[in-house]
């Protein structure tokens, strides 16, 4: 392909959807230096003072390695035990007579599952019965042999302070005159399409809601998919390939990993958020070029996402896209989290740092969270849909989205856009960030150690040890306080944590409880493990609810 000096992009398209800068493939060019971070980086300055990412005291982590090899020991012997016959042996395992076959369950890979985690496995996969809100009804269950089956007892526990759902701006309800239009669509429409859009699946309502999304994020174009998984991992393969760079934070989720694996195309992990990493490689990458030929990448597409669900920090986006302008790399923003949950309209990390959307080339997000739905979508040039819509596999073969969950998007963003005609949808994203704030900064006044930025809705609580996690998630539980504990291998080894997500749907009494009982169990459990100094704020606790003047 010929090159140009004229500094204006080309205006087709690679093989793979995604525009070549005219300038060279991935070719370095220095810029003057009052363009060298691009705009809004004073905004950006801000947000990362915003972050906290405390270490513990060296205690903690000697404590947290003693407590993962004392439980160790002990599967090691229990493992004896079941070996001699003394204990009985509950997981699968190879029968006597294929001993000699290619083993289908490797008793190494299942230590884990088999000592440590069956112990606890009370703590995750609770069934609700009820409406997922900012409260719901749990189904009591016990084990009678060490949480390797349960039973049902018949009971409910009611009224378990919901923390742990992703439920950010509240639309996952059922009140009866909002969900009108989703009840007239299952009329009009029935509960499924049985076809993919490429044959006879593709609705009238399916256009309008990839129009809305595109008008909402302010981009040309937009797709829509059923799942918010497959998003990611099936559209990355139709973008790059054999040939092509992938730098992706190392925080980056599952979905993003496996789109980027199953797509063949290098891949190289930077620093999380840190652009001095992420720097080196992209001048690596264009010194040295492909390994063993040297050839210039096809191209380097740079993956982040604007919330990062484990961590609540959020992505220093303008830097980011400097250095992608810089290096004439390609930008993928996952915006999962970030959609609806931060900017001053909920339209994400580009509204709160006031960049231009244009500058992010593949737009992604879902609606599994602020918009209490399911599915994802694509957006960005039309160029780049009208492609996808093409080749990409979720697209081809996938059945189309549900009507009542795509009118049920469709409510959501037109509630936020306020084209319902009301203040309700902005009403709610103010409340989560009146919500979020309020909650962080009374966990920091009590001594506990959080992560990621004050804007982040996505709130984690570090427990550290072990047992501390189990014992966390049952004491909560007994405070019908339902929350989310994450250990290893989902977090590194030395920082398991308890995951709180924020809503609008929460009012300040029941902030009040949650925190309540944070205190109590933090205190109960030596959880407070903050060494920096913070004064007590008294007028946090006695703020209310935000309203529509605020």
């Amino acid at each position: 392909m010929a090159r140009s000096t004229n500094g204006d992009s080309l205006k087709q398209l690679n093989h793979n959807g995604l525009k070549w800068d005219d300038s060279g493939k991935n070719g370095y060019h220095k810029k003057p230096a009052e363009q060298k971070h691009g705009a809004g980086n004073g905004v950006a300055s801000r947000q990362n003072k915003q972050e906290s990412f405390e270490q513990a005291p060296m205690y903690v982590a000697v404590c947290t390695y003693m407590g993962f090899g004392i439980v160790t020991l002990f599967g090691y012997f229990r493992d004896f035990l079941r070996a001699v016959g003394l204990e009985k042996c509950n997981l699968a395992q190879e029968r006597e007579e294929q001993k000699d076959f290619v083993p289908l369950y490797q008793d190494f890979e299942n230590f884990y599952t088999r000592n440590l985690y069956m112990r606890v496995r009370d703590n995750w996969n609770r069934p609700i019965c009820s409406l997922p809100g900012p409260v719901f009804d749990l189904m009591e269950r016990v084990s009678d042999d060490y949480n390797w089956t349960f039973r049902f007892t018949g009971r409910t526990i009611p009224n378990v302070i919901n923390m742990g759902s992703y439920n950010y701006l509240g639309f996952a309800e059922n009140n009866a005159d909002f969900l009108k239009t989703v009840a007239d669509k299952v009329q009009q429409y029935g509960a499924g399409v049985c076809s993919t859009r490429q044959e006879i699946g593709n609705l009238s309502i399916h256009e309008e809601l990839e129009q809305l999304v595109a008008n909402f994020l302010g981009v040309e174009s937009a797709m829509t998919f059923g799942m918010g998984f497959a998003t990611n991992s099936m559209n990355i393969p139709a973008l790059v390939g054999k040939g092509c760079l992938i730098l992706s934070d190392e925080l980056n989720h599952t979905s993003l990993i496996l789109g980027a694996r199953l797509s063949g195309a290098t891949i190289r992990v930077f620093k999380h958020n840190n652009m001095h990493s992420l720097e080196k490689m992209l001048k690596e990458a264009i010194c040295c070029g492909q390994p063993r030929t040297h050839r210039a990448w096809r191209k380097i597409l740079i993956m982040v996402e604007g919330i990062y669900s484990m961590e609540g920090s959020v992505v220093r986006l303008p830097e980011v896209i400097a250095l992608k302008k810089k290096y004439k790399a390609h930008l993928y923003l996952d915006e999962a989290h970030s959609i609806g949950a931060v900017g001053a309209t909920g339209r994400g990390v580009t509204e709160l740092f006031n960049v231009n959307p244009a500058d992010v080339d593949v737009m992604m997000g879902t609606f599994t969270k602020s918009f209490g739905a399911s599915g994802g979508y694509i957006a960005g040039k039309k160029e780049l849909v009208d492609y996808l819509r093409c080749h990409s596999h979720s697209a081809v073969y996938a059945s189309a989205m549900s009507p009542p969950v795509t009118e049920q998007i469709i409510r959501a963003i037109k509630c936020i856009m306020g084209k319902d005609g009301t203040t309700e949808g902005i009403r709610r994203i103010r409340q989560l960030a009146e919500n979020t704030r309020y909650f962080r900064a009374r966990l920091k006044e009590m001594g506990f150690i959080i992560y990621g930025n004050d804007d982040s809705p996505v709130v984690p609580v570090l427990l550290y040890m072990p047992g501390k996690v189990v014992a966390f998630a049952r004491e909560m539980l007994q405070r019908k306080i339902g929350v989310v504990v994450v250990g290893f291998p989902a977090t590194p080894i030395t920082e398991a944590r308890a995951r709180f997500c924020v809503s609008a749907a929460h009012t300040r009494a029941m902030l009040n409880q949650v925190l309540h009982h944070l205190n109590e169990v933090g205190d109960l459990l030596c959880l407070k493990f903050s060494r920096r100094k913070r004064p007590s704020s008294c007028s946090l606790s006695e703020e209310t609810d935000v309203g529509l003047d605020s």
